[in-house]
């Protein structure tokens, strides 16, 4: 497979898994679309073109120094610049970062419009769910603007290594994922229940391993379970933490996620909101295995790293 085709890939198959439906996110990539023709000519020459064909801009062909066959591939959770002179060292045809670098990293707010949209679908008023998450991601905007975004890229330009960076098809696919083996699951009453099923699941029977299991956040295994949402797998990071309040009212007893800061634990708190977080480096493993399965079926050699519990389902 070329480097092209393994991104063309990871987008088709977090289109196929978003929890919005495909219908939606092609429609949301319709009105970029539109959007672009009404602009000047000028302002078209700066536009970025990915936004007409990508709908998650946290995801990016960062650096192609060489567009050959791809044989063999190092994947990690933060590909930086210690894994990426490995790469280059051990022979690595292309690497791939979960987490966003570069102009991914800098667009990393342009996906959080997804949590309004799967909010909705829960019974939160998408004028709700949208407005809160405005002022989130503006903060998230603001907070990712002074990083080094090109750093690892740079590595990766004079190593001559090939560089790319999927995230939120990955996050997709274990949201996905999280949501179906929860519906499909029968006798679901307490909390603890829930923590049974996620335990079964193999990267966080490993993470446990290492004391980074499943856990309770926020209520208590003893509690009931009410109605589930899987919210917080996708969407690029923690949403508003006004929305658990929202959620309530909307008739959401849990929430799953991969990580929660204590503002949103306590928020969560006090709307008696379960909070079961399932893990952060757990999650992305789940979410980049189900990709990577794919890409192994294809022939190619898959080196994990930084992180990544690599556990395979062919």
């Amino acid at each position: 497979m070329k480097i092209q085709e393994i991104f063309d890939l990871a987008i088709k198959m977090g289109i196929a898994a978003d929890l919005r439906g495909q219908e939606r996110v092609m429609a949301n990539l319709q009105k970029q679309k539109k959007a672009f023709d009404k602009l000047p000519a000028t302002d078209q020459a700066e536009f970025d073109q990915d936004k007409l064909t990508n709908p998650f801009l946290d995801s990016r062909i960062l650096h192609i120094a060489q567009d050959q066959e791809i044989k063999k591939i190092m994947v990690g959770v933060d590909m930086e610049g210690p894994e990426i002179i490995l790469a280059k060292q051990m022979g690595i045809d292309l690497v791939i970062a979960h987490h966003p670098e570069g102009i991914g990293l800098a667009s990393l707010a342009e996906v959080m419009h997804l949590q309004a949209e799967v909010l909705s679908q829960y019974g939160v008023p998408i004028n709700v769910a949208d407005g809160l998450m405005r002022l989130r991601i503006s903060e998230v905007d603001r907070s990712v603007n002074s990083a080094n975004h090109n750093r690892a890229v740079d590595i990766a330009k004079l190593s001559h290594v090939n560089f790319i960076c999927l995230h939120t098809p990955c996050d997709n696919l274990a949201a996905r994922f999280l949501k179906n083996k929860i519906e499909e699951a029968q006798g679901l009453e307490k909390v603890e229940d829930l923590m049974k099923l996620l335990k079964e699941i193999p990267e966080y029977q490993k993470a446990g391993e290492i004391g980074v299991g499943p856990k309770v956040f926020a209520g208590s295994k003893d509690n009931y379970l009410g109605r589930i949402a899987v919210t917080e797998i996708t969407g690029g990071t923690e949403g508003s933490p006004k929305l658990y309040e929202k959620m309530a009212m909307a008739g959401i007893g849990t929430v799953v996620g991969m990580h929660q800061s204590e503002e949103h634990r306590k928020e969560a708190e006090a709307a008696n909101i379960n909070v079961v977080i399932a893990g952060h480096i757990s999650s992305d493993s789940l979410g980049i295995n189900l990709f990577l399965d794919e890409l192994e079926k294809q022939g190619l050699e898959i080196i994990p790293c930084s992180g990544l519990i690599r556990v395979s389902r062919n």
